[in-house]
């Protein structure tokens, strides 16, 4: 927990830069102002919006920040030192950079040898001009800077002295952040502390040279994930003095990505006592989390520490018991703290305690001494063991529950189904033509519906039967469909597992199927789906009249 006296740290996020460059990810000018918004709302002090000049994309999104600025972050314009045996006043993409209008800009540099003579093609002092005339440059139109040394710990390792070089013409020039990068992502946690206490004596002492012309410098540290080492060398940098940690949201990144921040802030500010955020902004940091996965259209990491959906989760009987006790048993924070919950998991390895802790979450009371809820439990052990999956269907669970304690609403009753796919040329179009007979209060109906496949032909025969007496089934989407051959090595003759997700515009649950026929475990999702929405609906109502 943080105090007043907290040491403060300065988070600088380049999801809009670095993280792009992440491997099947690609956002357009929109997604990116909406990101650097939520990750204003978050109180991220620094964001690197991209390198303007390089693509029209990332100078529309400066230029529509002019426009429109952001509340309280610093958007950040990014770009390297000019070209070999140039002029910084004379470089093209130096312009770029100053139209942008970003107080601040991050310049990198080389700090290794090797990338000076092997892939600059220049000699060692010519890349020390480099660095300085970029940045007395850019001083001199006004911007701020934050030096990132590219390479860094590669280099220091591999020449000492000629790396401190880079960094002295870089904090004589006039910058105020000198941030190490570990840019191949190689170096291990003891490596980066050692390395990083060097530079803050070094560059403490440059700082109270009588012939120094620079102020004291801060240190700031950017880590890759080649090694799964990023969140630790940061944190590790940060004990041996590093004041500015830069990542992205998710640990987005080329190659293996980077420094995740959405585990970096809750360690550092929960755990190590620093002050990165306000503690009204860390409970958001499950939803920003979210937030980005759902604008750059990949799936959230399930499994990530304090964000994802099981970091909280809890499906060992032994654990749930625990856990219903005292959280601290097996919770090392307050899921809250970060915007999370604590979910109870149904399965086969399930206790009596967890089916008890589950029914409480949809407020259902059962009495551990009483049949019902054994009856669950067994139950639930039954269906697993021939395919059934709850903890990913809870919906399906709720209703199992509903049907052991005897008050399962009969909406409407199956009577049967039929589907036909026209085949064209021996091939299967993609038409298909379902017919289903339900009844709804004794009364038969059959309908029909056309599909573009035979689950959605299913979907649209169920939905026409029903939503003349059930008029809010016009609002339910059939949000995921997700099937799993469970015994493959039969061939035709396997079970077939299969989800259904659906939504309501406001609430989204999941339902499973079982069967040897994929459409009969298809049609099982996609009834007690419907079902489980009306549920929803018919509580909603009665809290409605039960408040009024």
């Amino acid at each position: 927990m943080t105090t007043n006296s907290s040491p403060q740290l300065w988070l600088y996020d380049t999801t809009l830069r670095d993280g792009t460059q992440r491997e099947g990810l690609s956002v357009s000018i929109e997604d990116k102002l909406r990101i650097a918004k939520r990750l204003d709302q978050l109180g991220i002090p620094f964001i690197e919006g991209g390198w303007p000049g390089a693509n029209p994309k990332d100078v529309q999104f400066f230029w529509q920040l002019q426009e429109d600025p952001l509340k309280f972050a610093e958007i950040v314009a990014f770009c390297s030192t000019r070209r070999p045996n140039t002029t910084a006043a004379t470089e093209p993409m130096l312009q770029a950079i100053l139209a942008a209008g970003t107080r601040w800009v991050t310049i990198f540099g080389k700090s290794w040898d090797l990338h000076v003579t092997a892939s600059l093609k220049t000699t060692l002092e010519e890349n020390l001009a480099m660095i300085r005339d970029t940045i007395e440059y850019l001083r001199s139109q006004g911007r701020r800077i934050i030096y990132d040394a590219e390479h860094w710990f590669d280099g220091y390792k591999h020449n000492p002295d000629y790396a401190l070089h880079t960094l002295e013409a870089a904090i004589a020039s006039g910058a105020e952040w000198l941030v190490l990068c570990d840019t191949n992502g190689g170096t291990l946690p003891h490596e980066i502390s050692q390395i990083v206490q060097d530079v803050v004596k070094v560059t403490g002492e440059w700082g109270t040279r009588k012939d120094s012309q620079s102020s004291m410098p801060q240190i700031g540290i950017h880590t890759h994930n080649d090694s799964e080492m990023a969140v630790a060398n940061a944190i590790a940098a940060v004990m041996a003095g590093a004041k500015m940690v830069q990542g992205t949201i998710n640990g987005y990144g080329e190659r293996c990505g980077n420094a995740n921040l959405c585990s970096l802030i809750p360690n550092l500010q929960l755990k190590a006592g620093y002050s990165c955020i306000t503690e009204d902004q860390l409970t958001q940091l499950t939803e920003a989390s979210r937030f980005v996965s759902e604008v750059v259209n990949l799936a959230p990491d399930e499994h990530a520490p304090f964000v994802g959906r099981s970091a909280f989760a809890h499906k060992g009987g032994i654990h749930v018991s625990a856990v219903e006790r005292n959280p601290l048993t097996y919770e090392h924070i307050q899921p809250e703290q970060v915007g999370n919950h604590r979910r109870i998991v149904i399965s086969e390895q399930s206790g009596l305690s967890n089916v008890l802790a589950k029914a409480r979450s949809f407020g259902i009371e059962l009495d551990q001494l009483k049949a019902e809820a054994k009856q669950i439990l067994q139950r639930l052990k039954d269906l697993e063991s021939e395919g059934f999956q709850f903890e990913a269907a809870e919906a399906s669970f709720v209703l199992l529950m509903h049907e052991a304690l005897g008050d399962r609403q009969q909406f409407f009753e199956i009577k049967g189904f039929q589907v036909h796919c026209d085949l064209i040329e021996g091939k299967e179009t993609s038409n298909a033509l379902a017919t289903v007979k339900v009844a709804v209060d004794g009364k038969n109906i059959l309908e029909a519906a056309e599909g573009n496949g035979p689950v959605a032909a299913l979907d649209a025969a169920l939905r026409r039967a029903l939503v003349n007496f059930y008029p809010q089934i016009a609002t339910f989407d059939l949000t995921d469909y997700k099937v799993r051959i469970l015994n493959g090595h039969i061939g035709t003759a396997a079970k077939t597992r299969v989800l259904v997700e659906s939504g309501n515009g406001h609430q989204r649950w999941t339902t499973v199927g079982v069967s040897t026929n994929i459409l009969e475990a298809s049609y099982q999702a996609l009834v007690e789906g419907l079902e489980y929405g009306l549920l929803l609906h018919s509580q909603a109502e009665a809290a409605v009249k039960a408040s009024s």
